[in-house]
């Protein structure tokens, strides 16, 4: 069995978050465990610009149309052998809609991961819009499919509302844990909170976050946020901060990657991530893999570890009130009950290690997702 992993860009795990690194993450351990994995990217730059990898990459020009196939992909597609198995990734894009009368027509079989993309919260997003093009092209994607490989429960959901299947299969992704120390136990005086991610207001609930951080302050005027990621709305992110009079207590910055990033984190006390939409957000586990007690919200799709492990708190949606209790709590925590701070540094590093075991997803992975 051959396995190609479709992509719209390059997967680049030095410069990229999110999909792109997880197909990286996903093609690496299928290397590892002596599968026959390649990854396929439509990207308008087709310079090879990383590092060596373990599995075959192939870069395709990403042409003008949005739904046009580049005519060496479709080549590279038919030479294929008919044992092929292709994991498309992402949700709403023109061009796999092509992909996929093409794959169907040319009787090859794929699974799609949406990454997200069908959650609930995701569909509200331009939801006339979407509904027209649900109908006229995601429907055919979803149907052409073998298996749908959701990441959460909201997916499954948020995607049973707008079609009903029962080709849905539930599997979290793995993660690879970074070998250092961890720096778990902070003996600083001032807590520091931390998020990583993307700009975005609404989806990442930064607006939720600023509001609350604005009001646990008040109690708390030394403690720190620190927010690493760029986006479109960093001009409005910052105007918020003048808003609320934060200036000297939120830290914009910016993008980070590698091991500038890693450090940030170490330094971190509390992560948060207040989300009204996710697929499942990556920086979550790579803090908790430092050892970081979480806030999250259930939209995140991790909270029901976060609460299961006690590796923190899942607040039930996205809240003001709610998230400015949680902060409360953990900083209490953090301040006087360093033993209990501690054990949820240690949950933290257990959750990742039980629950995000590379070994363990792929053979789920096998078992569910790759034998129709």
């Amino acid at each position: 069995m051959d396995i190609v992993h479709l992509i719209l860009g390059k997967a680049n795990p030095e410069k990229m978050n999110g999909v792109n690194k997880v197909v990286f993450n996903f093609a690496s351990k299928q290397a590892l465990n002596k599968m026959n994995v390649e990854v396929w990217g439509i990207s308008e730059n087709t310079e090879i610009n990383y590092p060596e990898r373990i599995f075959t990459t192939k870069i395709f020009k990403r042409r003008r149309n949005p739904f046009s196939i580049p005519e060496n992909l479709k080549k590279e597609i038919l030479q294929s052998g008919k044992d092929t198995i292709f994991h498309i990734h992402g949700g709403w894009i023109p061009v796999f809609s092509s992909l996929s009368r093409f794959l169907k027509k040319n009787n090859r079989r794929y699974l799609i991961t949406p990454h997200g993309s069908y959650n609930e919260i995701a569909m509200k997003k331009s939801r006339f819009i979407k509904k027209l093009y649900f109908g006229w092209f995601e429907k055919e994607v979803i149907t052409n499919a073998e298996k749908i490989h959701c990441i959460g429960e909201s997916e499954i959901e948020g995607l049973q509302t707008l079609y009903r299947t029962d080709k849905t299969v539930l599997i979290h992704y793995g993660f690879e844990k970074i070998q250092s120390d961890l720096n778990a136990i902070s003996s600083k005086k001032d807590i520091i909170f931390g998020f990583v991610g993307r700009l975005d207001m609404y989806t990442k609930g930064l607006d939720l976050l600023m509001e609350s951080f604005a009001a646990f302050s008040k109690q708390y005027p030394e403690s720190k946020l620190w927010i690493i990621g760029d986006g479109t709305e960093k001009e409005k992110f910052h105007q918020m901060i003048i808003q609320y009079n934060l200036q000297q207590k939120v830290q914009l910055l910016g993008s980070k990657f590698g091991e500038e990033k890693n450090d940030l984190i170490r330094k971190m006390d509390v992560f948060l991530h207040p989300s009204r939409n996710e697929g499942l957000p990556v920086s979550v586990v790579e803090a908790a893999a430092f050892g970081k007690p979480c806030i999250v919200t259930k939209n995140t799709n991790v909270g029901h570890l976060i609460k299961q492990y006690h590796a923190g708190i899942c607040i039930a949606y996205p809240d003001t009130k709610l998230l400015t209790d949680a902060l409360i709590t953990l900083h209490d925590i953090w301040q006087k009950n360093n033993s209990e701070y501690q054990r949820m540094s240690d949950n933290a590093l257990k959750m990742v290690d039980e629950a995000f075991d590379w070994n363990t997803v792929l053979r789920e992975m096998n078992k569910k997702l790759y034998t129709f």
